[in-house]
């Protein structure tokens, strides 16, 4: 068994609840620019509208007295369902200002979902984000059966909308909000938010106004060189997953800018328009613009020059990691002559599609190939990969600027405990590791000597560093008895552009196999660039099942992926026999989760006779 703690480096002592994070900003910089909101219909590239924390502070207050007055009660759970806007952010501290519990609702969330939520978080009172948003919710509680205090709508809808809300409470002084505000203190739970259940049923996590406090104020003071003020960012992941909210809260916190997008096709365009300090990304995203990159240079008969270039952009990100603690040691002339020719040529160019000014990305949600995220410090644009849970109010761990470790999702969050069990499970304890969960039911066996079992599997370093290694739930064991964690060959194969999940299965089985799904998006991509005009409209099925793809060329190109895979592991590990296949990943299909993580026993389920075939069918083979 091994443990490493990071010590606290904030003092909570002087915050009330998570509102102060709010108030102390407000008193301090109250014309400092927290919020560029894009207007309703306009482009991208049109001029933002800008927010003071004053201004923000007086909307928040508005909606709250409105609240208020519509019969929120303290402690009653408000629930919000909505894509992500900067009226989600009003809303959400609105509500913590009338003292009530926000339970976040994904936007594309089914109606059996979202009745489930309203009923057992027993909703008083809802935010919808559009009307379609509204009718869901009004059906979930007419479904439910309880009394509630309304849907209110953030776009414009007669006498429902937040405007008319806000005029409900007209009459209500400051002082009774400011009376409203102050009542939760740190031990009160601030929010309701349901895992996204990609291996069991969702749980609703109780998170206290202590753990955002904590987490915020000390991840704050381990990343001041990238949240800052004068920085600025772009919230496109959904506002119901809990890292976006911590996010939020930092940047308010700590004098950063931000702007919210609600479709993830327009953050491209907008890093030109915006030019953010800092972004947080998924690794797919990471992925699709190393991708995206190769492409344009092969249109340009520069294939072979980029793939020199990527290659030293990978060696000077390994060159860079081992001697940041030493910044005088100079780099070899020959790898500074290639990198400066290839700044010049390709990573420029890069980092200006980026924007031109992100000082770094945070990858989460998901493993990172260790070398693309070599590839990326070589191009200037360093990652800093991060781990954490809902229930551990996001972070959990993560690398620091300036020792950064490929492969590692870093070291504890300060104030935070990691402790890895006999088993090799990780284990949690600190500010940011949530009250339980609300059903009782749920709390068995979740908690072990007062740490969180996350469920995951990992190694700490000496250093206290964190190497993850799988899912407890995931593992196989052949008919031969031989124990696999398959998240080590699924995270190689992800690493493809063209795969969008990568699943291992042999439980019982004499050997292993895998299940390869596509990502229709990037085959359609590579297909045009290749001239097969056959693969370039592939069809996904709509019955919420999968589709087996024999192309050859394909079979061929993934191929290569899941041999590169197996190369890095021992016999016994590797996958012998795969398949591709295609389906509809859109979370109403019930096959992913709102974060796009891939429920697996549904998905394994759907794909029984695939995985059958496997054992039986011998013409896919690595």
């Amino acid at each position: 068994m091994r443990e490493f703690t990071s010590p606290p480096l904030a003092d909570l002592s002087g915050h009330r609840n998570a509102t102060d994070l709010l108030m102390h900003r407000v008193r301090t910089s109250p014309d400092h620019i927290a919020f560029e909101v894009r207007g309703s219909g306009s482009a991208i590239t049109d001029p933002w509208r800008q927010v003071t924390t004053r201004q923000f502070v007086d909307e928040v207050r508005e909606l709250a007295k409105g609240l208020i007055a519509a019969g929120l009660q303290p402690g009653d759970s408000m629930a919000i369902m909505s894509p992500t806007r900067y009226e989600w952010a009003v809303a959400d501290m609105a509500a913590w200002f009338a003292a009530a519990v926000v339970v976040p609702i994904y936007e594309t969330s089914a109606q059996p979902q979202v009745t489930a939520i309203l009923d057992d978080a027993g909703i008083r009172l809802a935010i919808a984000g559009t009307a379609a948003h509204a009718s869901l919710l009004e059906q979930g509680f007419a479904a439910t059966g309880r009394a509630h205090l309304g849907v209110w709508t953030m776009d414009a809808r007669p006498d429902t909308d937040l405007a008319a809300l806000v005029r409900l409470g007209t009459h209500i002084p400051d002082s009774d909000v400011e009376q409203r505000r102050l009542l939760p203190d740190l031990d009160s739970v601030a929010t309701i938010v349901y895992t996204s259940g990609t291996t069991a049923a969702p749980k609703g996590a109780l998170i206290t106004h202590g753990n955002f406090v904590g987490q915020i104020l000390n991840v704050g003071a381990a990343y001041t060189s990238v949240v800052r003020e004068g920085g600025n960012t772009i919230i496109f992941l959904p506002m119901a997953h809990v890292l976006a909210r911590g996010l939020q809260l930092i940047c308010l916190a700590s004098g950063m800018r931000i702007a919210h997008l609600a479709d993830p096709r327009d953050v491209v365009p907008a890093l030109g328009a915006l030019r953010p300090t800092f972004l947080v990304v998924v690794p797919r995203v990471l992925q699709k613009i190393q991708a995206s990159a190769a492409a344009a240079a092969a249109q340009k008969h520069l294939g072979r020059v980029w793939a020199v270039a990527q290659r030293t952009a990978v060696e000077w990100g390994r060159f860079a990691e081992a001697h940041d603690a030493d910044a005088s040691v100079s780099a070899p002339l020959g790898l500074r002559a290639r990198r400066a020719a290839f700044d010049r040529l390709f990573y420029a160019r890069l980092r200006a599609l980026v924007g031109g000014r992100l000082d770094c990305l945070l990858s989460g949600a998901g493993a990172l190939d260790a070398e693309l995220s070599l590839f990326f410090r070589g191009l200037g644009l360093p990652v800093i990969e991060g781990y954490g849970l809902t229930e551990t109010t996001a972070p959990l761990t993560g690398n620091l600027p300036g020792a950064i470790r490929s492969g590692s999702v870093g070291v504890p969050m300060p104030g935070t405990t990691l402790r890895i069990s006999g088993d090799g499970e990780v284990l949690a304890r600190g500010v940011g590791v949530f009250a339980g969960y609300r059903s009782e039911a749920d709390n068995d066996g979740a908690f072990v000597d007062g740490f969180f079992r996350t469920g995951d599997l990992g190694s700490l370093d000496a250093d206290g560093r964190l190497t993850l290694q799988g899912r407890i739930k995931d593992v196989i064991v052949t008919a031969g008895g031989k124990t696999v964690t398959p998240a080590i060959w699924e995270g190689y194969v992800e690493g493809d552009p063209l795969v969008a999940h990568a699943v291992m299965v042999g439980e019982g089985k004499p050997y292993l196999g895998g299940l390869v799904l596509l990502d229709p998006e990037s085959v359609a991509a590579w297909a045009g660039r290749e001239g097969i005009a056959d693969l370039a409209g592939l069809r996904i099925p709509a019955d919420g099942g999968a589709v087996q793809v024999e192309d050859a060329r394909l079979l061929s190109v993934v191929g290569k992926a899941v041999s590169a895979a197996n190369a890095r592991l021992a016999r016994s590990e590797q996958v012998r026999k795969f398949v591709l296949l295609l389906a509809d990943l859109n979370e109403s299909q019930g096959m992913v989760t709102p974060t796009m993580k891939l429920k697996r026993t549904v998905f394994t389920e759907r794909a029984r006779h695939f995985v059958e075939h496997l054992y039986t069918d011998a013409r896919s083979q690595a």
